[in-house]
């Protein structure tokens, strides 16, 4: 069996002061409320305590972070800061010149790293959807050009492109991508090797997503927070930009938000309800909890629709779970984590059916891999009952059976991404119906639905 190679030491519960019948509890509540829970894990003292993955996902594969990459750029942020390359209240106006609109008024002039950094830019709305219309690709004059309905420091609105502002910045003030950037600063030093970043048109990092590192990665990142920025007795990142960057700096506790997002706002990090405590926080909850009152960290990647529910089971089980002193030693293991399969309930047999849909032309099923395509294009994805069966060559695992003679489901895991999609595809007669839903979305959770015709059926 291939050993992962891990940068963090590892110990036990109760050697760190932790009860561990609380995780185990944690995990039960966690498995009853939650469909597509990735993978958690929890440090103390420096040392990691407990780690899962839920199958088919696994601790070398990297994962979408979707929001925390903002907090990384913060992180950015501080190091150009003290490089001086730029101020906090350095005005945007004269670090993105290229990318004005014709008249910038007094609210854009106005606009500072600060406000970017706060999320309080005047801005009505988030600007991101901004990005995808952008002439010539220029996500950038895209945004600037948008109007500032309010004075720069007068309100918080979450704003994923005030994020790509600030990624813009550093790409100018430093001639590199923001991950090229980091590279030498902060990923090297911590140990992580394989990180990748989303660029727009302009070959710019976007800043507010796109990042993708592994789980201990994320568990890396926080223990370098937890630490304000030491590491192994090198100081990475100013301490005094960490605990400003984590620190309230201004009010959310009007934002349409979960209790814990009305907490206050950092640079680009979230505070926590229990003391002294703050987050990177990413869509479909991505997470990266610090509590330094406990000296821990916790960390999870998922595909659910809203973090709350999952912060809410970490203060009602975990929180309190901590301790002062090391406690007796007890056997503790994780139980076997996975997410849902299928399970065969009639004969299996092969069918392949086509479909008078723009967005899905051909679904097969055979004995052992589900064929689709959409938008022209073809998948063949391997599945298996009762188990999540991988893909060569995609990052993809599968799960799937007849679990009627007129019907067959399939779980397909995109095991670097949050998404899960369920296809059920039913067959009446020479009739076929095909729905695929997937776990999680923007705006709206994707599903699509089609009819079609019995192309090939054997038994």
């Amino acid at each position: 069996m291939e050993v992962m190679v891990t940068s963090l030491p590892r110990s036990t519960p109760e050697a760190e002061g932790i009860h561990s019948p609380a995780i185990l509890d944690f995990i039960a509540a966690a498995n009853r409320e939650f469909d597509s829970l990735h993978s958690m894990m929890l440090l103390r003292n420096g040392k990691v305590v407990a780690e899962g993955w839920w199958n088919p996902y696994a601790a070398e594969l990297p994962h979408m972070m979707y929001s925390v990459s903002k907090s990384f750029t913060s992180t950015a942020v501080g190091l150009a800061i003290d490089e001086g390359l730029l101020q906090l209240d350095s005005r945007v106006v004269d670090l993105l010149p290229d990318d004005l609109p014709a008249e910038v008024d007094d609210h854009l002039a106005a606009l500072t790293v600060r406000h970017l950094l706060t999320m309080t830019t005047g801005h009505a709305t988030d600007t991101v959807a901004l990005a995808a219309l952008a002439p010539e690709g220029n996500w950038a004059r895209a945004i600037l050009a948008q109007p500032l309905t309010c004075l720069p420091g007068t309100r918080f609105v979450y704003n994923s492109g005030a994020t790509y502002l600030l990624a813009a910045i550093l790409h100018r003030l430093t001639g590199e991508r923001l991950l090229d950037y980091l590279t030498p600063r902060l990923f090297e030093p911590l140990g992580i090797t394989d990180a990748t970043w989303e660029s727009c048109p302009r070959g710019i990092d976007v800043g507010g997503w796109g990042l993708s590192i592994t789980t201990e990665d994320l568990a890396l990142f926080g223990q370098l927070l937890l630490q304000r920025g030491l590491w192994n007795d090198r100081q990475l990142v100013p301490a005094e930009w960490i605990d400003e960057a984590v620190a309230l700096q201004v009010d959310t506790s009007e934002a349409d938000h979960g209790i814990d997002g009305r907490q206050g706002y950092g640079y680009q990090f979230w505070r926590c309800r229990p003391a002294g405590s703050f987050r990177a926080d990413g869509a479909f909850a991505q997470l990266c909890i610090v509590l330094p009152e406990q000296d821990a960290v916790v960390v999870f990647t998922s595909g659910i629709p809203e973090a709350q529910p999952l912060l809410d089971l970490v203060w009602e089980y975990l929180l309190p779970a901590f301790g002062d002193n090391a406690l007796d030693p007890v056997a503790f293991e994780l139980p076997s984590l996975a997410m849902k399969t299928v399970a065969a309930a009639a004969l299996p047999h092969m069918l392949s059916a086509v479909f008078d849909s723009p967005a899905v032309s051909f679904a097969g099923v055979d004995a052992d891999a589900l064929t689709l395509t959409r938008d022209g294009v073809s998948e063949r994805i391997a599945y298996r009952a009762g188990e999540w069966m991988p893909t060569a060559g995609l990052h993809v695992a599968a799960t799937g059976a007849w679990v009627s003679p007129g019907t067959f489901t399939a779980r397909i895991a995109r095991t670097e991404t949050p998404y899960l999609e369920t296809i059920e595809l039913s067959v009446d007669g020479d009739a076929v119906t095909l729905d695929i839903r997937q776990n999680v979305g923007f705006d709206n959770v994707p599903h699509l639905h089609a009819t079609g015709s019995v192309a090939v059926r054997m038994p």
